[in-house]
Formats: C-alpha cells, sequence, structure tokens
C-alpha cells in the first residue's frame, strides 16, 4: 500500500483557530505524528480522498480535538517538503472559528498537549513548518487583519508575497 507524503506527495490541511484573547492554537505533535514530533503546530490533518478540503479540516478538528469549526478563508498554501523525514506535502492553512464543542485531546498519542498562544509566544516555539509560515504570514499581513475575518468581516484581500 502507498502512502501519501512518502510515495506521493501528499495534501495536509491546517486550521488557523483563535481565541477571545487573540490567541492562536497549537498543538503538541505526539510519538505517533506522522511527522515532526515534539513540534508544535496548528490542528489539522491529511486530506481523505474524495474529501473537499474544507471537509478534511473540520473531519480532523472534530475527530483530534472534539470541536466544530466553520473554515472562514483561506490564509496560504504551504510547500511541506520534510528531505530528513523523506516526505513532501502540500499543506493549506485557513482561518477558522470554533462554533461548538468542548477542547480536548481525543488521540493522545497524535497530540500531547493543547495550549493557546500569542503571535511573539508562538514564535518562540519549536514550531513545524507549515506553522512557521502560518506565524511569518500573521506577522506580515497583521494579526489585526486576520482577527476581523474572525470577528464577522467576511472577505479581507490578504497581500501574499
Amino acid at each position: 500500500m502507498k502512502t501519501p507524503g512518502k510515495d506521493y506527495i501528499g495534501v495536509g490541511v491546517g486550521a488557523l483557530i483563535f481565541n477571545e484573547e487573540g490567541k492562536i492554537l497549537l498543538a503538541l505533535r505526539g510519538r505517533k505524528a506522522k511527522n515532526e514530533r515534539g513540534k508544535w503546530e496548528i490542528p489539522g490533518g491529511a486530506v481523505e480522498f474524495g474529501e473537499t478540503l474544507e471537509q478534511a479540516i473540520m473531519r480532523e478538528v472534530k475527530e483530534e480535538m472534539g470541536i466544530e469549526i466553520h473554515v472562514k478563508q483561506l490564509l496560504h498554501v504551504a510547500d511541506h517538503i520534510l528531505e530528513e523525514e523523506g516526505q513532501h506535502w502540500v499543506s493549506p492553512t485557513f482561518i477558522c472559528e470554533i462554533i461548538s464543542g468542548e477542547l480536548g485531546i481525543n488521540e493522545p498519542e497524535k497530540c500531547e498537549r493543547l495550549d493557546w498562544f500569542s503571535i511573539e509566544e508562538a514564535d518562540q516555539l519549536p514550531l513545524s513548518l507549515v506553522t512557521v509560515q502560518d506565524i511569518n504570514i500573521l506577522k506580515k499581513i497583521g494579526h489585526s487583519k486576520v482577527l476581523q475575518i474572525i470577528k464577522g468581516v467576511d472577505h479581507i484581500q490578504l497581500p501574499f508575497a
């Protein structure tokens, strides 16, 4: 059986979720995570055959953390190439909001901890490659623009470079 990310380019999705204080939700990758164990990352996972990107991120977050999210807007698409681990993924990150559920860890072997961090605090952590890119984009475009999306301004043109 062929393995996504190793035998062919895999597709993974991520959810950039903020709390009322403007902090982002990060998960510490556990010992049975597919890659980048021991690093902090935004919630996410692999897209299954026949799923849309939005369906995949909503499913992954519900399965892993017990919460339902609403996908607001695409932030960016990352090239997630992990040469040391022999993996290659394409990983879109979506700005999302929690709409229901109780946040928790449903797969402790894949996720050791969950916590909320300011952008400055997150920047000091050992982060996954995609999460580093997410944080850099947040710093570049301005945290407040992203929070406007969460608070109901439907779409904001995000500058990419």
